[in-house]
């Protein structure tokens, strides 16, 4: 008879369950999953994540569901993924290109391996690549291809931080660690981001009879117009389901590369 236990803890004000065998875990996961479903809310949760919008934040119920339903069968179907094959070619393309024109000179890859896959990322979910990545192209780009980096890879960092005032209350307003200030900076850089981006895609579609989504961002716009969700999406809603979308293609490429 295996013997089950339960190991509790506490996390500065807050109590910790840890799952100690296969058995106990199989209830966490899968028989109460309802029940353990929400991550706690945190200062990354409120400040980056447009105040628990995007779904990997947002609590467990109508809104977590609806926005499961919409990656599952409006952002990324098996349908959707494929009519997106040609970018991911295209990219790839120029990518060797870049590196047979380098030919005989020393070159560092994991920059070439970052550039392909935030142009990928960027001409998937949004439409076109809103980074600048050289002097001619800063014109028509909000951000350069290193700060667009930037903001990612600082996005996962505070995502995955443990910051003591989530865990002791009573010391959050110290902001000890300086997390909470970049977070909010953070975020003052994506909204001016998705402003522009959102801003660019409402008009093309003002301008439009017939509108058909093209990008993943033209159909987080129709949906949140319509009336038959359960759930009202509004303006953070898009941008957070958007920054999601950023994410889970960085991601997928990353592993892909």
């Amino acid at each position: 008879m295996e013997i089950v236990r339960i190991i509790k803890l506490r996390f500065g004000s807050f109590p910790v369950v840890v799952a100690s065998s296969a058995e106990m875990a199989k209830h966490f996961l899968k028989t109460h999953d309802h029940v353990f479903a929400s991550r706690p809310q945190t200062a990354a949760g409120k400040h980056t994540t447009y105040n628990y919008l995007n779904i990997t934040w947002a609590p467990y119920g109508p809104y977590w569901r609806q926005g499961r339903k919409i990656y599952l069968s409006e952002l990324f179907s098996s349908k959707r993924l494929e009519s997106y094959e040609y970018i991911r070619a295209e990219e790839l393309r120029a990518f060797v290109s870049r590196l047979q024109a380098s030919s005989g000179k020393p070159i560092m890859l994991k920059e070439h391996l970052s550039r392909v896959t935030l142009s990928i990322i960027s001409r998937i979910v949004l439409g076109r690549k809103y980074f600048s990545e050289s002097e001619s192209e800063t014109e028509n780009s909000i951000v350069t291809i290193e700060e667009f980096q930037e903001m990612l890879d600082e996005l996962f960092l505070l995502n995955g931080v443990l910051n003591i005032g989530d865990w002791i209350p009573w010391l959050d307003f110290l902001d000890l660690q300086g997390y909470v200030k970049r977070m909010k900076a953070l975020k003052k850089k994506f909204d001016r981001f998705h402003d522009h981006v959102f801003d660019e895609h409402k008009a093309k579609i003002k301008g439009m009879g017939d509108f058909v989504p093209r990008d993943m961002a033209d159909l987080l716009l129709q949906l949140a117009d319509d009336p038959n969700l359960q759930v009202k999406l509004n303006y953070d809603s898009v941008k957070g389901f958007t920054q999601v979308s950023l994410l889970s293609n960085f991601l997928f490429n990353e592993n892909s590369n």
